[in-house]
């Protein structure tokens, strides 16, 4: 806290937020990756004869999700230093 002000400074914020919005980050990419290995279970399923398009386009997926996730990751490296 900043001479009683009840503010609190940058560097705290930003050091409490950072964590945070990693944390959200990765509950919405597990989120994501579940849904999307899910639905193409569940394609394959219903169409086992088209398993080998509907796996590689789920990889492809799962991969760009995975890499949000690196970005947030790689954003609080940079952000730490700013702290």
């Amino acid at each position: 806290m900043k001479g009683g002000s009840g503010l609190m400074e940058p560097g705290a914020l930003l050091g409490l937020a950072l964590p945070l919005g990693v944390g959200i980050a990765a509950v919405g990419s597990g989120y994501g990756l579940g849904q999307a290995v899910g639905k193409a279970m569940e394609a394959m399923g219903r169409q086992p004869e088209a398993a080998d398009k509907i796996q590689t386009a789920m990889i492809i997926g799962c991969a760009l999700i995975e890499a949000l996730t690196i970005y947030a990751l790689v954003a609080l490296f940079v952000l730490m230093g700013k702290i």
